[in-house]
């Protein structure tokens, strides 16, 4: 995603704030990965690692290779895994297309994932590459999370809508996501074919999976919600700074921060904090907490 490369983009905000992902996600991932029989644990990949916040917590491999087009992402994946108990030579981080694996063997490897990185994935190129490079019965799992919701203020959810997906350029962000990326990401992945239709046969599986509870209620079987976090206000409106849009918002509106209640970012926060406000009949300052959630989508696949 160009976005993150950029050198005016800023990395050490996107990895302190980003929502992580609840171990029960992983622990859901690997039962799927020994599904099957003869499951290995050798090697794992995690495609468009961003940071590492996913590619850390594949502990059951023996190896783990996180994999991101950005230079920036990578120096600051490596940055944070020298400050965390990991085993030595467990964990390395290249710099590479999530299409192109030339440095991958053939059947080399077991478990692949791709977290809030898939919907910016070339379909037709990444199929026949995880066919050449994954083993017999080996694993694939991409996720995305859509839209944070408030868990007790579901009426903010139109104010959240009308922000990240409304059509206004100077009062919504909207317009500024790449696409398709974002498109495909706001539609659960439903874009995204099945491996077997770009690489007939190659795939003995292919599931759907949306841990969307209730937000979602058009999707099929949807599960409930696993995406949660505590935060304060303020931790929130860092958070809503690591939005790529917001990026280029700035960039091609440089007088809006001029605006007197805030840039576009601040007024939206502010606009939610008042709504809250609203809703428990008292004021909300920036260090209280609240509780957030994220509609989350997979897509899981084993190789035949």
């Amino acid at each position: 995603m160009a976005t993150f490369g950029k050198s005016s983009f800023n990395t050490a905000i996107y990895a302190t704030f980003r929502p992580t992902y609840p171990r029960s996600l992983f622990d859901f991932i690997f039962q799927y990965h020994e599904r099957n029989k003869g499951a290995r644990w050798n090697r794992a990949v995690d495609l468009g690692c961003g940071t590492g916040q996913a590619t850390v917590e594949l502990t059951p491999f023996k190896r783990v290779i996180g994999i991101d087009p950005s230079s920036k992402m990578i120096e600051v994946a490596q940055g944070t895994l020298k400050k965390k108990p990991v085993s030595s030579g467990q964990y390395e981080y290249l710099q590479a297309s999530a299409e192109s694996l030339p440095f991958l063997e053939d059947s080399s490897v077991d478990l692949v994932i791709a977290a809030q990185a898939c919907h910016w994935f070339d379909w037709n190129k990444i199929w026949p590459e995880l066919a050449r490079v994954l083993r017999k019965n080996g694993s694939a799992a991409f996720w995305i999370y859509s839209e944070f919701r408030f868990t007790r203020y579901p009426l903010l959810t139109q104010k959240i809508n009308a922000y990240g997906q409304g059509i206004d350029p100077l009062n919504s962000i909207g317009p500024y996501w790449q696409q398709p990326g974002r498109s495909i990401l706001d539609n659960h992945l439903i874009e995204v074919p099945d491996g077997n239709e770009v690489v007939p046969g190659a795939f003995s599986d292919f599931e759907r999976v949306f841990f969307t509870g209730d937000h979602y209620p058009s999707l099929p079987s949807p599960r409930s919600v696993i995406m949660r976090k505590k935060m304060t206000w303020n931790d929130l409106l860092s958070y809503l700074n690591t939005w790529s849009s917001l990026h280029t918002f700035r960039q091609r509106n440089p007088t809006d921060k001029e605006n007197p209640r805030g840039d576009v970012a601040v007024r939206f926060w502010k606009d939610l904090k008042e709504g809250a406000e609203r809703e428990v009949g008292r004021a909300v300052e920036g260090h209280d907490e609240v509780d957030i959630e994220w509609p989350l989508a997979m897509i899981m696949v084993k190789r035949a």
